[in-house]
C-alpha cells in the first residue's frame, strides 16, 4: 500500500502542474499558444505609433539622440515616438531598460506599436514593430532611421525578443 501511494503522489503532482496557468518568467517570451498580454495602449494609439515611426524614416542616426532635429539612437527613437503618440507613456531611455518595459510576447502575437529587441541575454538594439513583419529602428552611426524586415538576411539571424507596452 505504501508503495502504491508513493507512485501516485508524483503523478498527481504532474497533473496538478498541467492544469496550472503558465506564467512566463521575467524577460522570457510567451509561447505561441499563449494569448498576447494585454496592452496599456489602445489599437488607435498603436496605429499612431506605427505611423509616427514610419514618418521618421530617413532621420539621421546620432548616439544619444532623441529628436528629429538632432537625430536618434534606437532607444531615443522609441522614447520620442511613444512620447508623441501616447499621452503619459515614457519608455525607459536605454535598451536595457526597454527589455523590462511592458510584457513579453511571442512573435506571432505582434501588433503595430510593440517593441522588438535584439541580442541574446541583455538586448543591445531595439525598434518599433509596424506590421507585416517590418520594424522601424535607428541602426548605427552614419546611418539613418530605417524600415527593415524581421525575416531579412541580417535580422533573422539575431536573437530577438518582443515586448508589449
Amino acid at each position: 500500500m505504501l508503495r502504491r501511494s508513493l507512485l501516485i503522489a508524483p503523478v498527481g503532482g504532474l497533473l496538478a502542474a498541467c492544469g496550472a496557468p503558465r506564467l512566463a518568467p521575467p524577460g522570457a517570451e510567451w509561447d505561441a499558444l499563449s494569448p498576447p498580454p494585454p496592452s496599456r495602449i489602445s489599437d488607435e494609439e498603436a496605429s499612431d505609433i506605427a505611423i509616427h515611426a514610419l514618418g521618421l524614416v530617413g532621420t539621421p542616426y546620432r548616439y544619444g539622440g532623441n529628436t528629429p532635429e538632432g537625430g536618434f539612437d534606437c532607444s531615443g527613437l522609441i522614447g520620442y515616438v511613444y512620447g508623441k503618440s501616447v499621452t503619459g507613456m515614457r519608455p525607459p531611455r536605454t535598451v536595457a531598460g526597454l527589455s523590462g518595459f511592458g510584457a513579453p510576447l511571442a512573435r506571432n502575437g505582434l501588433r503595430s506599436g510593440d517593441l522588438v529587441l535584439f541580442g541574446s541575454g541583455r538586448p543591445t538594439h531595439a525598434g518599433i514593430y509596424v506590421g507585416q513583419g517590418r520594424f522601424v529602428h535607428a541602426p548605427s552611426s552614419g546611418g539613418t532611421v530605417r524600415l527593415d524586415r524581421l525575416d531579412g538576411p541580417y535580422w533573422s539571424r539575431q536573437a530577438t525578443s518582443y515586448r508589449r507596452p
